[in-house]
Formats: C-alpha cells, sequence, structure tokens
C-alpha cells in the first residue's frame, strides 16, 4: 500500500459570478513509503490545492486520497504540514513553540523531553531552545516550524513552499539540511515548489502539473542518490527539460517519459 495515494483527485471553485472554475482534474499519483515527491508547475496550476486537499485542509470535489489504507476527510496527526511562514507562536520560546503539539496531545513529559533533544539537534537549533522567534533569523524559525512538524512523527509530511522566505544561501543550506534529515528518518515527503532546481536537487521524482484545469503533465525519475551536487549535469539535464516542458505548456500524459 503506497503510503499517499491519490486517485481521480477533482476539484471544482465557484468564481465570483457563481460559475465552476475546474482546477484540477483526474489526478492519480501514489508515493511510496519514504519516498520525496516535488510537485512542480506553472503559477496558479493548482499544486497548493491539491497539497492542501491531501492535508485534509479542503475538500475534492470528487475522488479520494488515503493516507496507508486510511481515507482522508479531515486534518490528522498522521498528516504533518509545513508552510511558506513558519507561524510561530511570538510570545513562545523556541522550546515552547516545538513542544506546543506533543503539550496539546498529552504526550508524557519524558517523552517530550526525549524528542525535543532529538530535534534540536537535529535541526542545529541547540543553543537557541529558550530564545523567542524575533530573536532568530527566517532560516532558524523555519527550522524550529519544521522540528515543530517533525516532532509530532507523522506518517507523512507535506511542504508548501516552505523556503521560499529566505535569502538564496539559507534557502540552499535549509535544503541540505531537509536532505540530511530525510535521509536519516527516510520520512515521506510531498513537497510543492516553483523552483525547478530545488525540486531536482531535493527529490526522488519530481511531477510536473499542466496549466489549469491541471493534470499530471510529466513524471522525471532522479536516478542520483544523495548526496548530490547541485552542478551535476545530469540534475542540470532534468532541470532544463522541465523548465522545456512549462514552457510548451502541452498536456502529454506521457508516464513512459521518466528520465
Amino acid at each position: 500500500m503506497p503510503n499517499i495515494s491519490i486517485k481521480d483527485v477533482k476539484k471544482v471553485y465557484e468564481d465570483a459570478s457563481g460559475n465552476p472554475v475546474e482546477a484540477i482534474k483526474g489526478i492519480d499519483l501514489n508515493i511510496e513509503d519514504g519516498e520525496f515527491v516535488s510537485i512542480v508547475g506553472p503559477s496558479g496550476c493548482g499544486k497548493s490545492t491539491l497539497l492542501e486537499i491531501v492535508a485534509g485542509l479542503q475538500r475534492q470535489t470528487s475522488g479520494d486520497v488515503f493516507i496507508g489504507d486510511n481515507p482522508v476527510t479531515g486534518t490528522s496527526r498522521d498528516i504533518g504540514v509545513v508552510f511558506q511562514d513558519a507561524s510561530l507562536f511570538p510570545w513562545k520560546t523556541i522550546r515552547r513553540n516545538i513542544l506546543y503539539g506533543m503539550e496539546v496531545a498529552k504526550v508524557p513529559r519524558d517523552e517530550q523531553e526525549r524528542r525535543f533533544s532529538q530535534y534540536i539537534e537535529l535541526m542545529n537549533l541547540k543553543g537557541f531552545e529558550d530564545k523567542y522567534p524575533s530573536q532568530l533569523s527566517g532560516g532558524m524559525r523555519q527550522r524550529a516550524g519544521i522540528a515543530r512538524t517533525l516532532i509530532m512523527n507523522p506518517k507523512v509530511t507535506l511542504m508548501d513552499e516552505p523556503f521560499s522566505a529566505v535569502d538564496h544561501l539559507t534557502r540552499c543550506t535549509l535544503q541540505e539540511e531537509l536532505v540530511r534529515i530525510h535521509q536519516k528518518e527516510k520520512k515521506t515527503v510531498l513537497f510543492v515548489t516553483h523552483d525547478i532546481n530545488e525540486a531536482v536537487f531535493l527529490s526522488d521524482r519530481v511531477i510536473l502539473l499542466s496549466p489549469r484545469p491541471s493534470v499530471i503533465q510529466r513524471e522525471y525519475k532522479i536516478n542520483l542518490p544523495h548526496p548530490r551536487s547541485r552542478s551535476d549535469d545530469y540534475l542540470v539535464h532534468i532541470a532544463s527539460k522541465i523548465v522545456a516542458d512549462i514552457s510548451r505548456g502541452a498536456v502529454e500524459l506521457d508516464n513512459d517519459y521518466i528520465i
């Protein structure tokens, strides 16, 4: 059983005049346990919409989403979500922010401390536990936000442009941190990004959505183990192909087209 299974998912909105607007249609995608999959596509194609449907934050018009063998009918502790903004509580320290979900879930105190020690080390936040968000850089706040999600041990982690608000060098550092964590923890990750190079650098597979109404246009399997070099000719070639396919905008349902 795939860890995430998306079956014939369709989403239709109503515009301001009450007319139906089809955002995504016929999305079929299976993501295996421990796989890192990125979704890319032109602006407004429905990447974040699809992610929010998988997260249980909005309902699809038709089709089904499963985490394991359980249908997604709303938010769940099995699903961790990281957004563009870390959304930390400004009045709480980093420790209290990271522990917040476990406190709400009434996880025993000794287990909270065990997990906290693990993730404060994993996210390179040692020494900043008692700082407030305003005292940290944007990159460190985002690390804390990721730690707050992962510490709950979700079955899958969904990430919507988590590094878009930081500078390029910090973004590269956070990408490398995410790769290191993924290699260590082997969590299933579904990652939305506009950055093609980011998607190719991070992922086992990249899924390209077409312009609206969006379908899966193409799939690219990244057959290169980590650690990876950003300048690797193979990655540069795949990124160039994805950019070219987005520019053409042609809908070619050709899943045999796997590099």
